[in-house]
């Protein structure tokens, strides 16, 4: 069974080039990489259970997730939208990363269970 959490904050550190991810704290950043190892198993239906090592590909879409995380976490905590001063103001764009911007399909698709569809199917015959 592969242990949580599959990444480490100094893994995370180490693969963001992003200075506002670099310096969030160690408790910060053990909240992204649990959020972004929940929407692995989610979306996979798969925990890894039957594993005793986290596949790379896997690995690598917790990286970039908690990342994505991390850096919108930032953005939001600003929160400074526009400016003004006397005759001169300024807008900041968001620069927020959605999900499914981050092409994580091609990293988790064979890793997919296929479970039950929720429906029941029941056949019946004359005795």
């Amino acid at each position: 069974m592969a242990k949580r959490p599959w990444v480490t904050p100094d893994e995370v550190r180490e693969y963001s080039e992003v200075p506002a991810v670099q310096n969030r704290s160690d408790a910060r950043l053990a909240v992204d990489i649990a959020r972004a190892e929940q929407y692995v198993i989610t979306y996979t239906h798969n925990d890894f259970a039957d594993v005793e090592e986290i596949p790379p590909s896997v690995k690598t879409a917790v990286l970039i997730l908690a990342e994505n995380y991390g850096h919108n976490a930032v953005l939001v905590s600003k929160g400074v939208k526009s400016e003004t001063f006397d005759d001169y103001s300024y807008t900041a764009a968001d620069s927020a990363f959605a999900i499914g911007d981050l092409d994580l399909a091609a990293l988790l698709d064979d890793f997919i269970k296929k479970g039950a569809n929720g429906t029941v199917t029941m056949r019946m015959r004359r005795l």
